[in-house]
């Protein structure tokens, strides 16, 4: 219950961090002291760090725990499957089993805090449920359950209801809410492979007036919600009926801009499933060239977002969109270093954004994000310096989730998606 993490290069989670010598003292699963060495802390049992580097866990802030992210040439799941899955206990064990086990695999490659944005049924809340109450070992989950779309909308009738008019968008949200959420989502465009024209992804499917009845009802609720947006129509629509973080983003004006403010609201960057879509060769990532087309206007929409919003003070965090194809439960690290590659900041700033900036925007700062006195010890540690090189990120010396350590994580890895994604750092 008290120990001591000593010789430690330590990178704190504030936006300027360098790294410094320090000790870390937990006790109870919290941090009691942070030392430039262990003196003061007593006879305590401790762990040598051997000068390796000290941070905070990482936050993913865009997972969907129903899928690994290797890519599958069967065909996609449909209302009808996703009915079955979830119509008996003995399938719904199954799918409970299988997303704990994808929600594990992200904390053992050093998220400690996931944002599920669409999954199936009250999977996702009943197992962030097990995991506080101390039943299994898991990242803290903020969960949003099924999502709300409408009729031919994005993920409607597999990981969404669907809903045809206000009053439906009423009942959904109310129905969500049964089982506490932490967040609502909504789908209100339409993503790169529901395109039916070439440069027009992202179409928006879910009008203002069910758009503004889902925010409406889940800020009466005390609940926030996030939208899944891949256009500028959409961005707009959005932002406008209330919605308070726009997940991807498009393009964005001085429109957007002054929503955003107006709003309060925040952008979630996730480049990572854009990525092989955009880039990858066609029989490689089973794109057309439609869809190639259009995954570059949404790659290019994101990171379009993403600068204007730092650029005018909006906050922008980051996830990685699991589990779409060649995006996996244990590849958070790309994610930074896309955010460096491509939006051109610092290392320590995609670190700071991975971890503080994340847990500000999910509202949960005061309990995890930085390493500091009082908060919860979510914590990884890394041989190499990832200031240097955010690569270190990959493979992580120790990873700590309140208080509990796990020394030399591993995880089982795609071989066929590491090879083909590591051409694209």
């Amino acid at each position: 219950m008290k120990y001591a993490l000593t010789n430690a290069m330590l990178l704190d989670g504030t936006e300027n961090m360098q790294a410094r010598p320090a000790a870390v003292l937990v006790e109870n699963g919290r941090i009691a002291a942070v030392e430039s060495d262990a003196g003061s802390f007593g006879n305590v049992k401790t762990y040598d760090l051997g000068g390796a580097y000290l941070m905070p866990g990482l936050i993913n802030m865009h997972v969907h725990l129903p899928g690994s992210g290797m890519p599958s040439y069967t065909k996609k799941q449909n209302a009808k499957s996703v009915n079955f899955l979830m119509s008996n206990i003995i399938t719904r064990s199954v799918v409970y089993a299988l997303c704990y086990k994808f929600a594990r695999t992200e904390l053992l490659s050093g998220v400690t805090t996931i944002r599920t944005v669409g999954g199936l049924r009250n999977t996702d809340s009943r197992i962030r449920d097990d995991i506080n109450a101390g039943k299994r070992l898991g990242p803290r989950i903020l969960a949003s359950n099924e999502a709300v779309s409408v009729p031919g909308g994005h993920m409607a009738g597999v990981l969404a209801y669907e809903a045809t008019n206000e009053d439906d968008c009423v009942k959904y949200v109310d129905l969500i809410a049964r089982d506490k959420p932490d967040l609502i989502k909504i789908m209100v465009t339409g993503g790169v492979l529901d395109a039916k024209v070439k440069g027009e992804p992202g179409e928006l499917k879910m009008p203002p007036e069910l758009i503004k009845a889902c925010c409406d009802e889940a800020h009466r609720l005390g609940l926030k919600v996030a939208a899944h947006v891949e256009s500028p129509e959409g961005m707009t629509k959005a932002l406008a009926n209330g919605v308070d973080t726009i997940e991807h983003g498009a393009a964005a004006s001085r429109e957007h801009i002054e929503l955003y403010k107006s709003r309060g609201a925040a952008q979630i960057c996730t480049i990572s499933p854009a990525i092989p879509c955009a880039k990858f060769p066609m029989e490689i990532a089973h794109t057309t060239p439609l869809s190639k087309f259009n995954g570059e206007v949404v790659l290019e929409g994101i990171i379009d977002c993403a600068k204007k919003a730092l650029e005018n003070g909006i906050p922008v965090g980051l996830g990685t969109d699991t589990a779409c194809p060649f995006v996996t439960h244990y590849d958070m690290w790309r994610e930074l270093v896309y955010f460096k590659k491509y939006v051109g900041v610092t290392n320590a700033f995609a670190l700071h954004t991975a971890t503080l900036v994340n847990a500000r925007i999910a509202g949960i700062d005061g309990e995890t994000g930085s390493v500091e006195v009082g908060k919860s010890a979510d914590l990884l540690v890394t041989r190499g310096d990832p200031l240097e090189d955010l690569t270190a990120l990959r493979s992580p010396e120790m990873v700590v989730m309140r208080g509990k350590v796990i020394e030399k994580p591993t995880v089982k890895k795609f071989d066929y998606v590491e090879q083909e994604l590591d051409k694209h750092l």
